[in-house]
């Protein structure tokens, strides 16, 4: 089989392994929790502004800020990115 068989199976078989709680090659990466509001308000930003720039709805970072729901997932690494380097994001969105 081709080299493409090869990388599909070796994937797989380190996610059965991942799965039975093994050790795999694999590397995960888990963001750290971001104080969303803190953030915010150290950019000087509002929550209008915060949430127009970098795409989330005025809503959600209403729930973030008031703790209701807890970002997860490319919109926690999103803010793992503007918490370290805030004018780089700015700069990549445009």
């Amino acid at each position: 089989m081709g080299s493409g068989f090869d990388s599909i199976k070796t994937g797989l078989e380190e996610a059965i392994d991942h799965a039975k709680g093994g050790k795999t090659h694999a590397r995960i990466y888990r963001p750290e929790p971001v104080d969303v509001m803190a953030l915010r308000r150290r950019l000087g930003m509002t929550q209008e502004q915060f949430a127009a720039r970098f795409g989330v709805s005025v809503a959600t970072l209403r729930h973030w800020e008031r703790g209701d729901r807890v970002p997860h997932g490319p919109a926690l690494v999103l803010l793992n990115l503007i918490d370290r380097e805030p004018q780089a994001v700015m700069r990549a969105l445009g």
